[in-house]
Parts: C-alpha cells; sequence; structure tokens
C-alpha cells in the first residue's frame, strides 16, 4: 500500500504502480489528459513506464470540449 497526493488530496493505492495503472483506475484510458508528477509534465508516452512511489504528488488534468 502505497500514498500519494492525487489533485490536492491524499489518495492510498494498493494495486497501482504506473501511471497508465492509475489512468485505468481512474476508467481515464483513451481520454484526453494531462499528467503531471512532481512537478513536471509526463508525456503520454512515458505513462506505461513511470512508476509511482509513496509521497508523489500527481496532477491530472482531463480536456473539456467546448466552444
Amino acid at each position: 500500500m502505497m500514498t500519494i497526493t492525487l489533485n490536492g488530496e491524499a489518495r492510498e493505492l494498493a494495486t497501482v504502480a504506473t501511471l497508465s495503472d492509475l489512468l485505468a483506475s481512474m476508467n481515464l484510458v483513451g481520454k484526453r489528459v494531462a499528467v503531471e508528477r512532481n512537478g513536471e509534465i509526463v508525456p503520454k508516452s512515458l505513462h506505461g513506464e513511470t512508476r509511482l512511489a509513496s509521497g508523489d504528488v500527481v496532477e491530472i488534468v482531463t480536456a473539456v470540449g467546448g466552444g
């Protein structure tokens, strides 16, 4: 079990290892999102290999269409 800060709130994770796992657990796979980990933007191409660690600060922003 690890604890991260996700969008400003503490969150305990049991089976999440990578950013891709986190996005899947949030039903955000295939959605347009921007992900920041510990103050740095993580490109989508690196979500699968970016491992999370206890204490990480993650911000996820979803794109909203409009006009």
